[in-house]
């Protein structure tokens, strides 16, 4: 990884100690538009490799002393490792660089900007706090969208002035290598505000699909956790051991996901596609689900089966560095599917 005078030669700092804000600025470069990112923890550090590579200004936000500034030392490691795969969108690292700012200052680091995404912890009262604190200083043209995987935003803006302009917007973590990311307003919120956001997602390269109202768990998190949820049901029962069950998808299932859905799945495996599996396959599809009981509460020692057969894979001490392995898959793969898709157009 390039160091950070090496990384952007052309980029000096400034500290304005008013406000609180540390600013990454470069001479040759003219402003573009602003992005706030209120949290700087591993989603709010991705979301801001979405938008920078992009071409936007994005202003880190972090109530804790020192992690925004440790955040920008992370973020130039990533942008290394997508530069590595050609997946900075022709950009280079240092111009990503010097593209991000910090604040200490929320109202700062909402200032002027076009769109804001929390990425706080997942926790209510939180959430609860974090947006009441936003409400207050945002301005009248700030979009602002949340992070949460699973609480529905009606839950911490019914009571705030602007919550009109408030949204989920749930990624898959990490965003800068998953492109799917959730919509889903709240009762209130003006869908001229959700048309917005899908626009903007849309011309940073992500994948936004809208839900029509708010549910628990949203699409992502109700998909995966039916999945999860037979997967230590099958572990429980003592059907196959931890490891050939998550194999089922990583050298299995997975291959199809990878680049197709369910129903597209279903519709290739028939002869007359998903007209078969109506026709067909139905009764069979019932049977099983028949014998799913989503009622049953998984014991604490499946739990702990699953979790010891893992800690014989590698120890805790090293899931930060097999996330980085995950993460490189990632590229590797989104590049892949980029290299595709271009010779499909030619």
């Amino acid at each position: 990884t390039q160091s950070r005078s090496s990384a952007a030669s052309d980029v000096y700092k400034r500290q304005t100690q008013s406000t609180g804000v540390f600013v990454l600025f470069s001479m040759s470069k003219s402003m573009s538009k602003k992005i706030a990112i209120v949290g700087s923890g591993n989603i709010g550090r991705s979301w801001a490799i979405v938008f920078i590579r992009a071409g936007y200004q994005a202003c880190l936000y972090d109530s804790i002393d020192g992690a925004t500034e440790n955040a920008i030392k992370l973020i130039e490691k990533d942008l290394s490792l997508l530069n590595q795969h050609n997946l900075l969108k022709g950009r280079t690292v240092e111009q990503c660089i010097s593209s991000l700012s910090t604040a200490s200052d929320l109202k700062y680091a909402l200032s002027g900007a076009i769109y804001a995404q929390e990425s706080t912890p997942e926790n209510l009262e939180l959430k609860i706090k974090v947006f009441q604190e936003i409400d207050e200083v945002v301005g009248p043209d700030t979009i602002v969208g949340s992070s949460t995987s699973n609480i529905p935003s009606s839950k911490f803006t019914e009571n705030l002035k602007n919550r009109s302009r408030y949204l989920v917007v749930h990624p898959v973590n990490p965003p800068h290598a998953i492109p799917l990311v959730e919509l889903v307003p709240a009762p209130w919120t003006d869908p001229k505000s959700v048309d917005e956001v899908k626009k903007l997602l849309s011309l940073v390269g992500q994948q936004p699909v809208v839900l029509k109202k708010e549910i628990v768990g949203f699409l992502v998190n109700r998909v995966q956790y039916a999945l999860l949820a037979e997967s230590l049901r099958l572990v429980e029962d003592d059907v196959a051991s931890p490891e050939d069950i998550d194999k089922v998808v990583s050298e299995g299932l997975g291959k199809r996901w990878s680049f197709l859905g369910p129903f597209s799945t279903a519709d290739l495996n028939h002869p007359r596609g998903l007209t078969d599996l109506k026709e067909i396959y139905m009764p069979g599809v019932r049977q099983v689900l028949d014998t799913q009981d989503n009622t049953r509460q998984i014991k604490e020692e499946t739990l702990q089966k699953i979790i010891s057969a893992w800690r014989q894979k590698y120890p805790v001490e090293d899931i930060q560095n097999m996330g980085l392995w995950r993460n490189q898959r990632l590229f590797a793969l989104a590049k892949h599917q980029m290299e595709e898709e271009k010779k499909s157009k030619d």
